[in-house]
């Protein structure tokens, strides 16, 4: 019995100490989470794909890959246009969008209402290129008549530039309304597409959109290194006929090259192997069902900061990620500090003058409800531990009834989620996302 209660006294002695001293942050068995948006997780298929032994880069079998990967990309994209591969992060294509396109005597139109509408001036300023910003409230999406105006009062804009998801603002913009009124000009449409395509609707030959720009850490489920850019015949002659700024980011070479299925300089082509295989289980799965998905997962999250009593930055929220005010009691940086160091689960936090005020948690790509659910049950966590007033459970129960009354909808109506739940059907989840909000603001109500 002495021994018996030895070893217990030893065991919480240990026990004491380990909570103590923080040294069970270095042992104890923990999962990491990446719930930031970008880089997303990277789904095991993919991962096992580019661990495979390299190919050379100018044989028949990695062009086949190249061709497959762009035809499948293209689907994803809903485009009919060129697209080109790109060794890049996705800041590659918005500058080979810009310097590839203008005139010596042209300017361009750029949105700025966020830290990467910012990076089109950006790249304009290094080129030095004139351009005429449009700035906006950080969170706030831009009036398409603001556009029409400064295309009206200025022949000389070239290209309109904007994004579809600002993600350092987590704001959707109305895409397709800025696409019809370009598209009555002589200038091109240019979108940052990053964060969104793959994840919220996007259509670009519908919308209109003449050079589109995506990257592979977002909803495409990669590792960072790899862009890719769609340009519209209108694009085209443009380039045709504009002096050439880029030797690397040349889009006359690249569309030479891709023509024979190929790129015109050596690509990153493990990242090209797992995006053949990533569009894979993109198509598999269905893009619009993966909208609807994000749609959904998005739906929870606002939930959860509501049921918390926390705002959201946004006014025009975007479905591929999530952008919530943190209280001003606490120190927002801290809060994403110790999700990620303490508790392995990674957001991200605010930008420029928006540090320390939000967090932002992305629902794109390799991610699910339960992985979200983990990330609202740490924020809550966090919060608590600074001092802020929440109830620990609040967002997560808020969370786990719109998934719950989603999936009632789906079954009930005998979709395909009965049948699969994993992957379910797509207007089933944006009828049981729409009745789900509908039941939330009447329970309000």
């Amino acid at each position: 019995m002495t021994w018996i209660l030895d070893t217990a006294h030893c065991t919480l002695h240990t026990a004491h100490w380990i909570l103590l001293t923080g040294y069970w942050k270095g042992i104890a068995l923990r999962k990491n989470f990446i719930l930031a948006p970008g880089p997303t997780p990277v789904p095991p298929e993919v991962l096992l794909k580019m661990a495979q032994p390299i190919i050379h880069h100018r044989t028949p079998q990695f062009e086949a890959i190249l061709a497959e990967a762009i035809g499948q990309l293209k689907e994803m994209l809903r485009t009919s246009n060129e697209t080109l591969i790109l060794t890049s992060s996705g800041s590659g294509a918005l500058e080979a969008a810009v310097v590839n396109t203008l005139g010596s005597d042209e300017k361009a139109l750029v949105v700025r209402g966020g830290k990467f509408g910012e990076r089109w001036g950006n790249i304009c300023d290094a080129f030095g290129i004139p351009f005429t910003p449009i700035d906006i409230e950080w969170g706030t999406a831009v009036d398409p008549e603001t556009i029409r105006e400064h295309l009206e009062a200025d022949p000389g804009i070239g290209i309109v530039c904007t994004t579809l998801c600002e993600t350092s603002t987590a704001t959707v913009t109305d895409v397709e309304a800025i696409g019809r009124i370009v598209g009555k000009t002589d200038a091109v449409l240019a979108v940052d597409g990053i964060s969104s395509a793959g994840a919220i609707p996007l259509e670009t030959d519908g919308w209109g959109i003449d050079l589109l720009a995506v990257g592979s850490q977002k909803a495409l489920m990669l590792p960072p290194g790899l862009a890719a850019l769609a340009v519209s015949k209108k694009a085209w002659a443009r380039i045709d006929a504009a002096p050439s700024r880029s030797f690397y980011f040349s889009l006359k070479q690249a569309r030479k090259a891709n023509q024979k299925r190929s790129t015109p300089w050596t690509p990153a082509l493990t990242l090209v192997i797992g995006l053949h295989e990533s569009l894979r289980l993109i198509h598999e799965e269905g893009v619009e069902t993966i909208w609807a998905r994000c749609a959904l997962q998005a739906r929870a999250v606002r939930a959860a900061a509501a049921a918390l009593g926390l705002e959201l930055l946004s006014s025009s929220p975007a479905d591929c990620v999530t952008a919530i005010r943190l209280p001003e009691n606490v120190d927002g940086a801290a809060i994403v500090k110790k999700m990620r160091d303490e508790y392995g689960v990674t957001v991200a936090g605010g930008q420029e003058h928006l540090k320390g005020k939000i967090c932002r948690i992305s629902h794109m790509g390799y991610v699910t409800r339960f992985d979200l659910i983990v990330a609202v049950s740490a924020l809550e966590m966090a919060l608590a531990d600074a001092g802020a007033d929440v109830r620990l459970g609040a967002g997560v129960a808020a969370m786990q009834e719109v998934f719950i009354k989603a999936d009632s909808i789906c079954h009930s109506e005998g979709s395909e989620a009965t049948k699969n739940p994993s992957h379910l059907n797509a207007k089933a989840i944006k009828d049981a996302s729409r009745r789900a909000q509908h039941d939330r603001i009447a329970d309000k109500e």
